[in-house]
C-alpha cells in the first residue's frame, strides 16, 4: 500500500493505508462504509472475518511460521473519529474525505480533525496484517465503532469467540507512555421542549468564539473555558439589565470535546446596544485573565431581523439558569495518583432546535463518584423541569497489579530506546475496561504514538513517533 499525499513519509505502508482510511468518512455514527473498506480489506488478504450490526469488525490472522502455536495476541483500536471543522472549511465530513497534508514533522488535514484518533491503530493493523515478512503470533484484530460517543462498539461486541487474553490497545496520544488505567464515563441528555411564539423587536447574535477546545478527558483540567458554560455567564449579565427572547443558540457539536464557541440570538427588549459591548468587553478580559485563553473572544453582531419565533422571557430565563447551574470541568482530583484526574464532566453540547438539549460527557475513575455526578444532573433536570436521559455508560479500567504484557513492554522499550517507559493511569476513557468485562482475566496496556489537540481542526499526527512506535509494536510482537 503507496501513499500519495503522504508519499516518501515512513513506515509506507501504514502511511498508505492511513491516507485511504483518511478519504473514507467515517465520523462516529457514519462508519458503514469504513467497515465495509475493513471487510474488504479481509477478503483480499484472505483474512477470516467477522462484522456485526453495529458494523464492528474482527479480524483473524494465524501465528507466522514458528509463532504457530503461540497464544493469540489482541490488537485493538476504533474506527470512528470526531468530526469537528473551521467555520470556513468546505469539506463535508459525512460524505467526503480529508483533506489530509504534512509539513515534514507532523501530519495534518486542512481545517478539519485529522482522525489519527484512532485512524493510526487500525492503520497499524492494516499494515501488520498485509506484511507477511512480519513475525507474530496468532492476531485477533477488533476494531469497534462509535468509541467517542461512548464506546458504543465495544458495549455491543460480541467476543465469545476470542481466545486471546493479551491486548494491546492502539488509542493513546504520548508515545513512550504506557497507560494501565482509565477512569469510567457516561453521557447525560438534559431535554426541555421549547415553547416558541412571535416577538418583534430588534435583534443581536452574541458570539463566544476563539477558545482553545480540546479533549474533555486528557485536557479537562488545562485550564481551558468551555464556551456553553461563558454563554451562560454572558446570557446572565445581560439579563440583568433587560428582558430577553432567545430565537437560536448552539454550543459545541461532541458531549467529549471542549467547547470552542457557542451563539446566541435574541430579540432585544429595550437597551442600547452599547450597554450589551460593554458587557462582553468586560467578560472577555475576566476570561483571559481567569483561563489559559489568550485568544478568546465575547462580542456581539446586529442581525438583520426584526424579531423572530422565539422563547418566552420566562423559558429563556430557565435555559440561562440550567446554563449557569450546570456543574462542568474537574470535579475531583485523586489522592493517590499526583496530577490526574478523578472526576469530572464537560458540558460539550448545547443547542435549541424543536427541544433544548444539554449534553454531558462525565468520567470518573471511581464508579461511585460517576454515579453521583449523574445523579446531580438528575436533580439539575428535576429543578428546571427537563427529562434526563443517559447512554453509553462504561466502567473504569482497573489497575493490574501483575502483568506479563506490560513486564515484556516495559522491557523491549528499555532494550529499544536505552530508557524507561512512563506507566500511567489516564482520565481520558478507552474501551480496555469495557473489553476486561468480555475477557475474563485480560492484560491489557494502551500505547500510541505522539498526537496533539486530538478533537480539534489543530489535531496532528508525529511523522517519526509513528514510526518508532511502529517498530516497537513489532519488537513486542517478536516477544509475544
Amino acid at each position: 500500500m503507496k501513499a500519495v499525499k503522504l508519499a516518501g513519509l515512513a513506515p509506507e505502508k501504514v502511511f498508505g493505508y492511513f491516507e485511504e482510511i483518511c478519504a473514507i468518512p467515517h465520523g462516529s455514527g457514519n462508519t458503514r462504509q469504513i467497515s465495509d473498506y475493513l471487510v474488504a480489506f479481509a477478503k483480499t488478504q484472505g483474512l477470516r472475518y467477522i462484522q456485526d450490526e453495529s458494523n464492528n469488525v474482527i479480524l483473524f490472522a494465524e501465528g507466522t511460521p514458528g509463532y504457530e502455536d503461540h497464544p493469540p495476541v489482541i490488537l485493538q483500536g476504533h474506527m470512528d473519529m470526531v468530526c469537528e471543522q473551521d467555520a470556513d472549511c468546505p469539506i463535508d465530513m459525512q460524505t467526503q474525505g480529508l483533506d489530509v497534508t504534512h509539513d515534514g514533522t507532523w501530519i495534518y488535514a486542512k481545517g478539519t480533525t485529522l482522525g489519527g484518533d484512532d485512524g493510526i491503530a487500525v492503520a497499524y493493523a492494516l499494515a501488520i496484517l498485509a506484511d507477511k515478512t512480519v513475525p507474530h503470533p496468532p492476531l485477533e484484530v477488533i476494531i469497534t465503532v462509535d468509541e467517542e460517543v461512548g464506546m458504543l462498539g465495544a458495549d455491543a461486541i460480541d467476543l465469545s469467540m476470542l481466545k486471546g487474553r493479551t491486548l494491546l490497545n492502539i488509542d493513546s496520544e504520548e508515545e513512550g507512555i504506557f497507560t494501565v488505567s482509565c477512569a469510567g464515563g457516561a453521557t447525560a441528555t438534559l431535554t426541555l421542549p421549547a415553547q416558541r411564539r412571535a416577538v418583534y423587536g430588534p435583534c443581536i447574535r452574541l458570539c463566544v468564539d476563539g477558545l482553545q477546545g480540546g479533549h474533555s478527558g486528557v485536557e479537562i483540567h488545562k485550564n481551558r473555558a468551555n464556551a456553553n458554560k461563558v454563554m451562560g455567564q454572558l446570557l446572565s449579565r445581560v439579563q440583568e439589565i433587560m428582558p430577553l427572547c432567545i430565537t437560536a443558540f448552539s454550543g459545541g457539536a461532541k458531549d467529549n470535546a471542549i467547547p470552542r464557541s457557542c451563539q446566541a440570538t435574541m430579540v432585544m427588549l429595550g437597551v442600547q446596544p452599547e450597554r450589551i459591548n460593554d458587557i462582553c468587553e468586560e467578560l472577555q478580559a475576566q476570561i483571559r485573565a481567569e483561563f489559559d485563553e489568550p485568544n478568546g473572544m465575547i462580542y456581539g453582531e446586529n442581525v438583520d431581523a426584526l424579531g423572530g419565533n422565539a422563547l418566552s422571557t420566562e423559558q429563556t430565563a430557565t435555559l440561562i439558569a440550567m446554563l449557569c447551574d450546570a456543574p462542568n470541568g474537574v470535579q475531583k482530583m485523586s489522592a493517590d495518583i499526583e496530577g490526574l484526574v478523578q472526576t469530572s464532566l464537560n458540558l460539550g453540547i448545547a443547542k435549541l432546535g424543536e427541544d433544548l438539549e444539554l449534553t454531558f460527557s462525565v468520567r470518573s475513575s471511581v464508579n461511585d463518584e460517576k454515579q453521583a455526578l449523574l445523579e446531580d444532573l438528575q436533580k439539575l433536570a428535576q429543578k428546571h423541569g427537563a427529562a434526563y436521559a443517559q447512554s453509553g455508560d462504561y466502567p473504569a479500567w482497573e489497575y493490574r497489579a501483575e502483568s506479563p504484557l506490560r513486564d515484556t513492554m516495559v522491557e523491549v522499550y528499555r532494550d529499544m530506546f536505552g530508557k524507561e517507559p512512563e506507566i500511567v493511569a489516564i482520565h481520558a476513557g478507552l474501551e480496555c475496561g469495557l473489553l476486561g468485562e468480555k475477557l475474563p482475566g485480560l492484560d491489557c496496556v494502551s500505547i500510541g504514538p505522539d498526537m496533539q489537540d486530538i478533537h480539534t481542526s489543530r489535531e496532528k499526527l508525529h511523522i517519526a513517533s509513528t514510526q518508532r512506535t511502529w517498530d516497537f509494536v513489532l519488537e513486542v510482537l517478536k516477544k509475544l
